[in-house]
């Protein structure tokens, strides 16, 4: 028997317009070769760095990623007792057969997004896998098909819920990830349309209530004039500022921010939430680059000549995306743990959140006689719908002196 030998390499005869060279699975048998092109393109240096025994960050994710495609070439190659190009291809190119197990769906899902390097929601449908997954071992089974998942079991399933002490919130976030899932195997006709069991007169994925989550200006007043006690209690102080004076950006956002991002005049970027799910262009976000913005920046931001690095170094460009997430949440928990102690050294009734500058950045400006739709594009929504759910009520005067001019003859 002749031997088949797989080999990942990088086709350097052919240079594409932004420097890079395909990256080819290569069959040779019988003194024949065929190339069979991976999705991912490389640069000559990219591709070395992929290589070394000391590859980190997206080089050692490539690493990986080529070890995987050609474990899978080799194990075809034993399965084929009499070798055929053919029939590689044929394996090869096999796409998975389609399956009627919600818990595959999530699997398949999560790895999707893990291999986009969307780590952070990867995670969140992991923890929707979880809870589903844990609700269902009672039952003392392995699958769980889409058929089964009737009004009555998303039903029961929210009931063991509040059983188990969860909240509403994470109940409809675990059920909106679930029909996610009814809406992917519809598309794929793994399921028909008559078996969906959300909607009206179905099942209604339950919503949290509307706490306060907004500050009022007076408040924002007393964050800026708080006197911090160390450094670290400052530098929480100001990203918080920063965040709500830069239209309400994100943890994320703020530590993707390169310094190409920032002109003499604005700062422009793209929301990480949206980069990638909308279907059109993502609009980007303007920021004018007021005086106070600019102070944070001088003062937090690490000076470099390179315009494509973080400016202010919570991540680095060679970290992988689940390394970009860890330090992420890590630089949002330390802000938050210091916000908190300053707001309860101001007794404020709101809890100090990253998240809460976002929802004061909005609601400030509601009050303020902005634009819904003004406000609507500053914080980067598509739809207004979801603006409003940011925007608080206003508070007990100003509704008393809107209803005093009833009578303002």
């Amino acid at each position: 028997m002749q031997r088949v030998s797989t080999q990942v390499i990088l086709d350097s005869r052919f240079q594409k317009k932004d420097g890079t060279y395909a990256v080819k699975l290569r069959i040779t048998f019988n003194r024949q070769q065929k190339h069979y092109t991976l999705p991912i393109s490389l640069t000559e240096i990219d591709w070395l760095k992929s290589q070394s025994i000391k590859a980190k960050g997206e080089h050692k994710e490539n690493q990986l990623y080529f070890a995987k495609i050609e474990n899978k070439a080799n194990e075809i190659v034993k399965s084929i007792s009499d070798f055929s190009f053919a029939e590689f291809e044929n394996r090869f190119n096999k796409k998975p057969s389609k399956t009627k197990d919600v818990f595959e769906y999530f699997e398949n899902y999560i790895e999707k997004l893990k291999s986009e390097k969307r780590s952070g929601t990867a995670d969140s449908y992991k923890c929707s896998y979880n809870s589903i997954r844990s609700f269902f071992n009672s039952k003392k089974r392995k699958k769980l098909p889409f058929q089964e998942i009737t009004p009555e079991w998303l039903q029961n399933y929210e009931n063991w819920m509040k059983e188990t002490g969860k909240s509403v919130t994470s109940t409809g976030i675990y059920l909106r990830s679930l029909r996610t899932m009814f809406n992917m195997a519809i598309e794929d006709n793994v399921i028909s349309k008559d078996s969906y069991p959300f909607g009206k007169r179905k099942y209604v994925i339950p919503a949290g209530r509307n706490i306060k989550k907004a500050l009022k200006i007076s408040e924002i007043k007393q964050i800026i004039h708080y006197a911090t006690q160390t450094e670290a209690e400052e530098k929480a102080k100001d990203i918080w500022m920063l965040s709500y004076l830069c239209n309400g950006a994100n943890m994320k956002d703020i530590a993707l921010l390169k310094w190409s991002d920032i002109d003499s005049s604005k700062i422009t970027f793209i929301r990480a939430k949206t980069a990638r799910t909308t279907k059109q262009s993502s609009k980007p976000i303007v920021v004018m680059l007021m005086p106070e913005i600019k102070t944070i920046i001088d003062k937090w931001g690490i000076p470099s000549n390179d315009q494509d690095d973080f400016v202010f170094g919570v991540i680095e460009k060679n970290d992988s995306s689940e390394d970009q997430l860890k330090k992420t949440r890590q630089f949002i928990k330390t802000t938050n743990k210091y916000m908190k102690r300053i707001g309860e050294k101001l007794e404020l009734d709101l809890k100090l959140t990253t998240y809460s500058a976002r929802h004061s950045f909005a609601t400030v400006l509601k009050r303020s006689g902005a634009p819904v739709e003004f406000i609507s594009e500053s914080l980067g929504h598509k739809d207004l719908r979801t603006t409003e759910n940011y925007l608080d009520s206003f508070e007990d005067e100003v509704k008393e002196s809107y209803q005093r001019k009833l009578l303002d003859f």
